[in-house]
């Protein structure tokens, strides 16, 4: 029964969801201050927002099975699907939210992993989570954005008087 409910929720929840929790202004806020954080760093940073998993994810799970697996491995697809594995430092980081689960997932490529123990990733995920949970994406997102662009200047600071390379777009991903 409760895989029927999961497999429910996913249903219910479409790109018009994402739409409505990061609305067009929202984005493009987000979308600019992802810029400005990339001006401090060599990292890239993106941000995806998808409604719901696919139905043909979901019956893989089983119905014993729970959903981190899924929505880890979904992370990871969005995280090649945007190229932010293909960096010219290997020091991207996906931010990645899905909202039928409320769940979030921050994935770091290779470079930057090797700095930033799980705890420190978890620390952010929970801070983020708060913010979700009383429903304020943006300043959740935010402050998400503010803590892995401390990290990327910490361990791969821009270099003074050479302007960071926009390797990626600074889009919010919605879907």
């Amino acid at each position: 029964m409760a895989a029927w409910f999961t497999l429910m929720r996913h249903r219910w929840c479409d790109s018009r969801d994402t739409r409505r929790r990061i609305p067009d202004d929202m984005a493009e806020r987000l979308s600019a201050r992802i810029g400005a954080s990339e001006a401090r760093h060599t990292g890239q940073v993106r941000i995806c927002v998808e409604a719901a998993l696919p139905t043909d994810l979901l019956w893989r799970q089983g119905p014993r099975c729970t959903l981190a697996p899924l929505v880890r491995e979904r992370a990871l697809f969005w995280f090649g699907q945007l190229g932010v594995w293909d960096t010219e430092h290997n020091n991207g980081v996906l931010i990645y939210l899905l909202l039928a689960e409320q769940a979030i997932e921050f994935v770091a490529d290779r470079a930057l992993a090797r700095h930033v123990p799980p705890e420190q990733w978890q620390a952010a995920v929970d801070h983020l989570c708060l913010h979700l949970q009383a429903g304020d994406f943006e300043t959740g997102l935010t402050q998400a954005l503010g803590e892995v662009s401390a990290l990327l200047v910490a361990h791969f600071p821009a270099q003074a008087g050479q302007p960071s390379a926009n390797e990626l777009p600074n889009t919010i991903v919605r879907v």
